[in-house]
């Protein structure tokens, strides 16, 4: 039973390994030519014309990589991670965990173990990727019901009205207005300011 989750295969992937050349990178780089993966291999950073970006999946030296050789901040790569993790000191364990890599390869790089690394890689960035968009999502829901709830709030006082009729009244200058009733909850707060006062707090 594999609960719907299908073996990937990563022919015609672009893999990063930002190592210092090695044995080590040699023997990635050859596993990752038996699963038709092209691999580029860079120390200490990229060149000025190349970009993250212009890659599918990256493997960093977490015993010797730094802050300043990620564009982003720790734990928001934009492609799948792969720690290559061979010190056990817990300075360098504590930094590469900062940085959410989405999956790790013990050193000395043997004969095998790309390949699950990067099923692992992939299937926890996709996941985390998607964890972060239902957070977005809920956030944008609760920021919503505060302004509705404030908007309503501010025609109970302008308008003297009860909750219920002042609810109403937001629904019927949305439907008036063809808009949304949180894009007229949004405007009535910025007119009133509150919007900008709840952003600067």
């Amino acid at each position: 039973m594999n609960n719907g989750f299908m073996t990937p295969s990563f022919e015609g992937l672009r893999a990063l390994i930002l190592h210092r050349q090695h044995a080590n990178t040699e023997a990635l780089e050859r596993q990752f030519a038996r699963i038709g993966v092209s691999a580029v291999t860079v120390w200490p950073e990229l060149a000025a014309e190349q970009s993250f970006q212009d890659f599918d999946v990256l493997m960093f030296d977490a015993d010797m990589g730094y802050d300043e050789q990620f564009p982003w901040s720790a734990g928001e790569a934009p492609i799948p991670t792969i720690a290559l993790i061979g010190s056990e000191a817990p300075g360098r364990i504590t930094w590469a965990v900062s940085h959410g890599a989405d999956a790790q390869l013990l050193k000395p790089i043997g004969s095998s173990g790309v390949y699950s690394a990067l099923v692992i890689a992939t299937h926890a960035f996709k996941r985390r990727k998607s964890l972060a968009s239902e957070v977005a999502t809920l956030s944008e829901r609760l920021a919503n019901r505060e302004n509705l709830a404030a908007a309503t709030a501010i025609l109970m006082v302008r308008e003297r009205l009860p909750a219920d009729a002042a609810y109403a009244l937001l629904r019927r200058r949305a439907m008036d207005e063809r808009r949304t009733i949180d894009e007229v909850a949004q405007i009535i707060l910025e007119k009133t300011g509150l919007n900008e006062g709840k952003r600067r707090g």
